[in-house]
């Protein structure tokens, strides 16, 4: 079974965008996950395919509709239990853990937002899960959805070609990733740290972890809270 991913946008041709490039096309290629979108505007009725209106009490900019982008759902989840996702600045934070978690699922049906946000009754009607890529905003849902895709698609089974590189990362076990070199072995001056050329796996991996700690100590403090 491969991971399905239908996205809900205004904006269809910025799918897949670059997934389509690198593992994550090849893994297209091959079937190893799949994509459709499909037209929120396509569910308007008007002649001007109109999707947002003015908020209800007032204020700036517009709200997508409920009623139509309701219709948009039910058509892409018709007999589907994939998970609904609302690709939100007030969303939950995309962790690795919940990256995890849909990468071992079927897939996803993801919405992606414009104009001032969407009406909070097809949001709790259709059990949209609203999800937050970080504490800053965009101009739509669509770029957040890639980034979603991105983490997803890379940890499917067979995408990478080394498994191991989707386990010793920054956030899998709670921890920052550790420092990493390659060749030259002096670069202006400074050397690779001599454990890591040791051939003593046992103390590279001292090493490696207490880097790891020292790193979220100084960069994320919170990660170690939790």
């Amino acid at each position: 079974m491969s991971f399905r991913a239908t996205i809900l946008t205004l904006y269809p041709d910025m799918f897949p965008g670059h997934l389509s490039h690198s593992l994550s096309g090849k893994a297209l290629e091959r079937g190893q996950w799949s994509l459709d979108t499909v037209q929120i505007r396509d569910f308007a009725e008007d002649k001007h395919r109109t999707v947002d209106d003015t908020p209800a009490g007032g204020g700036a900019g517009m709200v997508l509709r409920a009623d139509i982008l309701a219709k948009a759902i039910d058509h892409a989840s018709a007999g589907d239990n994939r998970p609904r996702l609302l690709m939100s600045p007030r969303g939950r934070p995309l962790t690795q853990k919940r990256v995890r978690e849909l990468a071992a699922g079927p897939g996803a049906i993801i919405v992606c937002g414009r104009f001032e946000g969407v009406d909070q009754r097809v949001i709790d009607s259709r059990g949209l899960e609203e999800v937050s890529i970080g504490d800053y905003i965009l101009s739509g849902g669509e770029p957040a959805a890639l980034v979603l895709l991105d983490a997803v698609v890379r940890i499917l089974p067979g995408v990478m070609g080394n498994d191991l590189s989707g386990v010793h990362e920054s956030f899998e076990g709670g921890l920052l990733e550790h420092p990493h070199y390659t060749r030259p072995q002096v670069f202006e001056g400074t050397e690779i740290p001599a454990v890591l050329t040791s051939g003593h796996h046992g103390e590279i991996e001292k090493w490696r972890k207490a880097q790891a700690r020292k790193l979220t100590e100084e960069r994320r403090p919170d990660l170690l809270q939790e």
